[in-house]
Formats: structure tokens, C-alpha cells, sequence
């Protein structure tokens, strides 16, 4: 079991007592995004090609605790840009810990050895390192020679120190389901604890938008390397950090509707709507992102640009409350296996989606000029003295 147990208990515990109260929507995963700034400028991403003013900018401590606290969300998942860029970090994650909340740092692991010692191995805490694949297909993705070798060697150190560490790999439309598999094979072999594991995130701002999948080629993708697990150097189960049901989604084997509340994440400009990908607007307070949001008009079915979507920040949410809701329906699931071949789960049409509406540059305007505006008041201010 790749989610450890004390988390598995936690979390199904939350999502139940959600279901009993009649809570429709509520959080599962805090997406926090203390800075922009990367070490790394990934074609995929392009949150390194924000203004400076921006990149210069960081969430404070007491900012990331506030959105725990408001959020209430069970896990926090600390991304980015680069989290291992942020001088307080260590002080986020004591913080977010402190508060019993299942705390993973994702990074790039370039910085990993060199910040390893800020931190305290723990049931509650996890390292998630990306990786996109093995030494080749992951230099590719993040554009730049020798990373692979840097983060293989930060994951042996992590280990070696007593922390739990997973890998994240995101996988486009050039993912090779032998190469894929062959890739989990050699993480499994690492000593690992677990995989996520998601089609590429259609970011609006990343420079390449000619990889990322459509559904249908994710389920192919997910079948073709389901198909081969334990076929390999590897020959025991694949762990994953993942449900059963979201990886039984991704292979074309249930039809789930996106539940983007499940994963809200805050940022610099603020409460991100609707969801991780997509910034279309921005709440001051959580209560305000989860009862203005017009939820209806997002999700597949609902919203062009959510038509291809298969990621976990929308789906995972969805899948964790399906297994809570219907645990018959998990549990014949987990004795049948993820399904590799015949027919697929009814898709969802797109008949009366409506069109993508370009809009997400508006908030990087407005925050410049508020920035701006603040420099120039602190210069006029330092002038009179």
C-alpha cells in the first residue's frame, strides 16, 4: 500500500464524515503555491515566464498557514515553481505539520540534497520528486541535461536519511507505454514508496501546447502501460501513491465528473479558480473562492477548455469520494484489477460545452500595477526621509 496507512484512515475518515453531514463540496487536498519561481523552465509549465515582479514574490509564512487553516483540507501539497526556493519553507511545513495535516513538498530535487537537513523525516511529511521518465525522456521534459542523475542521487540521499519519497511523473502525448513501464520498473527499484502519476497538465502559459493528451490517447496510454506491469525487471505490483479508482479512470474504465473544489489552490494572486490549471480568477478567502465559483460551468462536458482533462487535481477528489460513497463498487474494483482491454467507460459528450474564454493574463496585469504602485510608493516615501 503505496498511501500510508495512518493517512488512508485519516482521509476516509474526513470524506465520511463530509458524505454524513451533506456536505456537497469540501476540500480534500490543498494545492499551495508559496512562489512562482523555478529553478528549471520546463516547456510544459511556463510559470517561469511571469513578469519578475512576479517570480520576486512569495507568500509568507503566516500567508501558507492561513490558507491551511482556511482551506482544512486534510493534505497539503506544497508546489510551484520551485517550494525549495522559498527561504522560510522548513518553517511552512513545521507549521502545516503542527496542524496534523499530511504534508508533501514537491520539487525538482536540484536543490534537495543542499535544503535536506531543514527537514525532519515523519509520518506526516513526504518528499514528491519529478520525474518524467527515465535519464533521456525526464532531460527531455525539463529541458536540461543531468537532472535526471542529480534527482536519482537527492532520492538515494532521501531514503538514506529515513524520509518517505515518492516520484511524480507527468506523461504527454510522446510517452511510450514500454518505456513508461520500464521507467516504474526502475523507480520500484530505487526504494521508492510510491507513484503519482497524470496525463500532462494543459497549462495555459506553457510554451509547448502541442503534447499534451487528448482522453482518448490517455486511456490507450494508461491500458498500454497497465498492461505490462510485473512483465518487466520489476516483477511485483507498481506502488502508488494514487487510488485505485483514479488509475481505473485514467485507463478508460469509469466515468467520473471533475470535482475542482476537491483540490483548490492557493497562489500568490490568490485562491485560484476554478482549479490548478486553470486561472480564470481569484478569491480573496477560501470561503469566497467555494460559495462565488460558478462550479456548474467548468469540468468536461461544461467548458472547452476542461474537455481533454484528466489530471488528478480534478479527478482524484472524485475518484477518493466514489470509494467512500460506494465502497462495494472500490472493493470489486481492487479484486478485478485494472482492466486493459475491451470496452471503455461511457465518455462524457461535449455536445453543450461552451467556448474557452481567454482571460487568464488579467490578474498578472493587475497585480504589476499593484506591485508597481507599491515600489513607487516606498521610493517617495524614502525620498521624504
Amino acid at each position: 500500500m503505496a498511501v500510508p496507512l495512518n493517512q488512508a484512515i485519516r482521509v476516509g475518515a474526513y470524506v465520511l464524515k463530509q458524505h454524513l453531514i451533506g456536505r456537497k463540496r469540501y476540500p480534500l487536498v490543498l494545492m499551495l503555491e508559496p512562489l512562482f519561481r523555478c529553478n528549471l523552465a520546463c516547456a510544459g509549465c511556463g510559470k517561469i515566464d511571469y513578469p519578475a515582479e512576479i517570480l520576486n514574490q512569495r507568500l509568507s509564512v503566516a500567508d501558507c498557514l492561513e490558507a491551511v487553516d482556511e482551506c482544512g483540507a486534510p493534505v497539503v501539497v506544497i508546489a510551484g515553481g520551485e517550494p525549495l526556493l522559498h527561504r522560510e519553507i522548513e518553517q511552512v511545513v513545521e507549521g502545516a505539520i503542527a496542524r496534523k495535516k499530511f504534508v508533501i513538498v514537491c520539487t525538482n530535487a536540484l536543490l534537495l540534497e543542499k535544503k535536506m537537513h531543514l527537514f525532519k523525516p515523519g509520518p506526516y511529511f513526504t518528499w514528491s520528486v519529478h520525474l518524467d521518465g527515465a535519464r533521456a525522456e525526464h532531460d527531455a521534459s525539463v529541458c536540461q541535461e543531468g537532472v535526471y542523475d542529480r534527482a536519482v542521487a537527492a532520492i538515494a540521499k532521501a531514503k538514506q536519511a529515513g524520509f518517505r519519497t515518492i516520484i511524480n511523473a507527468t506523461l504527454f502525448n510522446n510517452a511510450e507505454p514500454e518505456k513508461v513501464a520500464s521507467f516504474f520498473d526502475d523507480v520500484m527499484a530505487m526504494g521508492i514508496d510510491g507513484i503519482s502519476v497524470s496525463p500532462g497538465y494543459a497549462y495555459e502559459r506553457a510554451p509547448d501546447q502541442q503534447h499534451f493528451l487528448n482522453r482518448r490517447a490517455t486511456k490507450e496510454l494508461f491500458r498500454g502501460i497497465f498492461a505490462r506491469q510485473g512483465k518487466g525487471s520489476w516483477k511485483g505490483k507498481w506502488a502508488f501513491n494514487q487510488s485505485s479508482m483514479f488509475l481505473d479512470f485514467l485507463a478508460g474504465n469509469q466515468t467520473f465528473h471533475c470535482t475542482p473544489w476537491g483540490n483548490p489552490t492557493r497562489t500568490y494572486f490568490g485562491w485560484q479558480r476554478p482549479c490548478y490549471l486553470l486561472g480564470e480568477g481569484y478569491a480573496k478567502t477560501f470561503k469566497e473562492l467555494m460559495e462565488t465559483t460558478d462550479w456548474d460551468r467548468y469540468g468536461t462536458g461544461n467548458y472547452e477548455k476542461c474537455a481533454d482533462c484528466m489530471v488528478h487535481s480534478g479527478y482524484e477528489a472524485t475518484a477518493v469520494t466514489e470509494t467512500i460513497r460506494k465502497p462495494w463498487k472500490a472493493a470489486a474494483q481492487a479484486m478485478r484489477g485494472i482492466r486493459t482491454e475491451g470496452a471503455m467507460a461511457a465518455e462524457i459528450p461535449l455536445d453543450n460545452q461552451r467556448p474557452a474564454e481567454y482571460v487568464f493574463s488579467r490578474h498578472v496585469e493587475t497585480a504589476l500595477a499593484r506591485i508597481r504602485a507599491k515600489g513607487k510608493a516606498s521610493r517617495v516615501a524614502e525620498a521624504g526621509d
